[in-house]
């Protein structure tokens, strides 16, 4: 790499902290930003003291911090955003001023320095109410959520930076990414390590609606080849668009569970018996969601290692192993 720099924003989330182990495993000098507002101290802990790693508090909504991030940066590897349908919906200002004025301030800054690349995290949101499965890049419904509008608003920002002033850009459309490090804590917790912690404690997991929604759920290994394929590819026909990031099957939300009652019961046989409830319908939820991936394979050579299954298995190893110490807490 000759000494060059990685950005990861959003460094210490759970995407983006995997992001930054992987790469200083390979070897690679990287740079977090992260205002702390959902990333979390521990998830970048065991690498603070690494040489090679520089932590720098600061929020993308300040563009002097996205320029204090930026110095001597090569690669932008954009993860900084405030998730959840649920939260957007509720607070559509917050998730608009994080996710569409902070990202058009590291665009910005990037632009402004000459990074040589920014790949950023696009979502499966944008895909809406469209129908058609498997979702394929170039076809797309109308938002549900505003948080689906900001991550489309992304992707048009993106392309217009690139035809205006020449800064490459890549999106990587995220499909339900899940993994070690995902929090299962909160009001917006993500469905599988908030189901995986409710059963490590005995404690009914609560389906929205009748778990016959579908995911096509992508386990976090997969997202960090897709980001560095992406960061690194020397292809000018994969630059400047968008990519399905996933493995390209789907589970219903009733099998997921069925499958984790499973895969724990091995720690816990009672685990098993564990009742599975059922809610209403959560308002923006998006029915079936399955990625064609055949793009990303062709023009990136992302070939995902880890099926949902084999995902899942890693993860519930990493959460017992973490959270089952606190289930009589």
């Amino acid at each position: 790499m000759n000494g060059e720099k990685i950005l990861v924003t959003g460094g210490a989330g759970f995407i983006g902290s995997n992001l930054c182990e992987a790469l200083l495993y390979k070897g690679y000098k990287v740079v977090c930003l992260d205002n702390f507002s959902t990333g979390k101290a521990e998830n970048i802990k065991h690498f603070l003291d690494n040489k090679d790693f520089r932590l720098i508090v600061g929020d993308i909504r300040n563009y002097s911090d996205c320029l204090k991030a930026l110095d001597g940066i090569t690669y932008v590897l954009h993860q900084a955003a405030l998730g959840s349908v649920p939260r957007s919906i509720k607070d559509p200002v917050t998730t608009n001023e994080v996710n569409i004025s902070g990202f058009v301030n590291m665009l910005t800054a990037s632009k402004e320095v000459g990074v040589k690349r920014f790949v950023y995290a696009a979502s499966s949101s944008t895909y809406g109410d469209s129908e058609n499965l498997p979702k394929v890049e170039n076809i797309i419904g109308r938002p549900l959520s505003p948080y689906a509008v900001t991550k489309y608003v992304n992707e048009l920002y993106a392309d217009v930076f690139h035809r205006t002033y020449g800064i490459d850009c890549i999106g990587l459309r995220y499909f339900n990414v899940f993994g070690r490090r995902q929090d299962p804590d909160g009001a917006y917790a993500a469905v599988i390590p908030l189901f995986i912690k409710n059963l490590i404690a005995h404690q009914p997991p609560v389906i929205n609606g009748d778990g016959e929604f579908s995911r096509d759920f992508t386990y976090i290994d997969n997202v960090i080849q897709a980001n560095i394929l992406a960061m690194f590819t020397n292809d000018r026909e994969a630059l400047n668009t968008v990519y399905n990031v996933a493995y390209g099957e789907r589970v219903t939300l009733n099998q997921l569970t069925e499958n984790l009652k499973e895969l724990l019961s091995r720690f816990d046989p009672k685990i098993g018996q564990v009742e599975i409830l059922h809610g209403d319908y959560r308002v923006g939820d998006i029915p079936h969601s399955l990625a064609c991936i055949d793009k990303a394979k062709r023009l990136l050579k992302y070939n995902p290692e880890f099926s949902m299954k084999e995902g899942l298995k890693k993860s519930v190893e990493w959460y017992w192993e973490n959270y089952s110490q606190d289930r009589n807490n």
